[in-house]
């Protein structure tokens, strides 16, 4: 597995819901997805303070809590595509910071770093949500974890590994809304990264992709981790 820097704690939520704990103390969401999300242990659906919150799309699976969240975690930045983060603001949502495609964004410690991803996105309400988007987050010391977001696999993932350099990748595999085991097997083909979290399967029946299926379908690369993780469970 790729190291993690000393201090980083990684904490599946279930579904494409991270929190990370970084090396310097602070906390980071991803998705917020945690008392609507039906794998979300009970005692995590309200994780306390946190930094940031980190949205890659607009779809409810990914933001149907960050109102709630946001207010309960002492309004931490709330970080997405122009057209998500502007929504949140009209919700009431303090601290909102839009950005877009290509661009880098400092929080927390962590520069955040928005990439391509091949999905839709609108907003829990159905209005416009942007496009959806991966993330890179690059930590003081360099270490970075690219999440993709919900995506199929596409030919420039190929650059988001020469570009950014990813140590770390949390793909989905779920198949039917994301891409499968298959696709995502190419997806760490392209990045060219040998730790994977997989992430956006079995939330529910339709999401039938599986770790194991996923070992098997890149079982040629070499030296490749498939870090496979319980809803509640932390890395580091």
């Amino acid at each position: 597995m790729a190291q993690l820097p000393e201090g980083m704690r990684i904490t599946w939520l279930g579904h494409a819901t991270f929190l990370i704990e970084t090396p310097t103390g602070k906390r980071l969401m991803i998705d917020a997805f945690t008392a609507s999300n039906p794998k979300c242990p009970d005692e995590l659906k309200s994780p306390g303070k946190l930094d940031a919150i980190l949205l890659t799309h607009g779809h409810a699976d990914h933001t149907a809590d960050c109102v709630e969240l946001a207010k309960a975690a002492g309004d931490p930045e709330v970080v997405a595509m122009n057209e998500v983060a502007g929504w949140f603001e009209n919700q009431g949502v303090k601290n909102t910071v839009g950005f877009n495609k290509g661009g880098t964004y400092e929080v927390a410690g962590v520069k955040v770093h928005m990439t391509d991803a091949k999905h839709s996105s609108s907003m829990p309400d159905g209005s416009y949500g942007g496009e959806a988007a991966g993330l890179v987050l690059e930590f003081e010391g360099g270490f970075r974890i690219y999440h993709a977001g919900d995506t199929c696999v596409f030919g420039d993932m190929s650059l988001i590994g020469r570009l950014l350099k990813p140590d770390l990748a949390m793909l989905p595999i779920g198949d039917h809304y994301t891409m499968g085991p298959a696709s995502a097997a190419e997806a760490i083909r392209l990045l060219g990264v040998k730790s994977v979290i997989p992430m956006h399967y079995g939330t529910m029946p339709v999401l039938t992709g599986t770790p194991e299926q996923l070992r098997k379908e890149a079982s040629d690369v070499e030296g490749l981790e498939v870090i496979e993780m319980q809803p509640g469970e932390s890395i580091g």
